[in-house]
């Protein structure tokens, strides 16, 4: 029996579970990767293009409604940026601790829709916040990395499994309501001093975490708003009626069988429906009973 392959086995073991947490995590990892080696380029002065600076300006969500017209894709792009390595290895570690457990009690439809929903929300947020001068306020003028869509997960599980108890390495057994109050207070502490339009903004994703497993639990998925089933189109099906068909006659007459096909047709669409053969033989089977 031939021996699988070691990357086979990955791939196949990774990415076919149906799961969208490895996928989203491969693309935090590719654009980690190429962000930093851009970097190290312009450090090493390798090139002289702006490489690191460029790619930040185009894949960050900006702070100002006239930068984003220009690049509406970052909408889009932000939530996979990563610059620190403890963020960008926390928040990997988080999202599959997280995720999983979420997928663990619902479907991925909905976890995307918690997921990917709170960085539309987040995103237009900050950037209306940011129009406001006092907001408009802090060292990193722009947004960026997943921390809005796993606070809205995390906040989804705290109504769905609030007694969830976790077993931490050193601290023994752990509420998760408390682990999950830590992450929102250290996240929140990080986008006051960072950027005080996405520590606006950060709340709105934990609320729209809660409210979509309220909603769920009161038999409303709102995962099901961006489900399009195709329209079916109507089939018109002309049924054809088959004409009686006449087996065997005894002589001159047709038997039972061929007489209660005719008075059938004629209980069913009159007598008039009858063809002129079977008027015939009608005619015939009655004249011979008076006879």
């Amino acid at each position: 029996m031939k021996k699988e392959n070691g990357i086979k086995t990955f791939l196949r073991t990774t990415y076919q579970t149906g799961s969208p947490i490895p996928y989203i995590l491969s693309i935090q990892i590719f654009l980690f990767i190429l962000i930093h080696i851009a970097d190290l380029l312009v450090d090493l002065e390798v090139i002289k293009f702006p490489l690191y600076d460029w790619m930040l300006t185009n894949l960050t969500l900006p702070n100002n409604f006239s930068d984003f017209i220009v690049r509406p894709w970052t909408l889009i792009t932000y939530p996979f940026v990563y610059i620190g390595l403890f963020n960008f290895v926390f928040d990997c570690l988080w999202l599959y601790w997280m995720g999983s457990t979420f997928l663990n009690f619902l479907n991925k439809r909905q976890f995307l829709t918690v997921f990917l929903g709170a960085f539309v929300i987040s995103g237009i947020s900050f950037l209306a916040l940011s129009e406001l001068n006092f907001l408009a306020v802090g060292p990193i003028p722009y947004l960026f990395s997943n921390s809005m869509g796993l606070a809205a997960v995390v906040a989804s599980l705290l109504v769905l499994i609030p007694k969830m108890e976790i077993r931490l390495f050193l601290f023994g057994i752990v509420k998760f309501r408390t682990i999950a109050i830590i992450f929102f207070a250290l996240q929140l502490l990080f986008y006051v001093f960072a950027n005080r339009a996405a520590a606006a903004a950060f709340p709105l994703a934990i609320l729209w975490g809660i409210t979509f497993m309220y909603q769920l639990q009161a038999g409303r998925d709102l995962s099901k708003l961006f489900v399009f089933s195709p329209k079916k189109k109507l089939r018109v099906v002309h049924t054809v009626k088959k004409a009686p068909t006449y087996k065997s006659y005894k002589g001159d007459l047709p038997n039972q069988e061929v007489i209660d096909e005719i008075l059938d047709k004629i209980s069913q669409n009159g007598y008039e429906s009858l063809s002129s053969r079977e008027k015939e033989i009608l005619f015939r089977v009655s004249r011979e009973e008076q006879e």
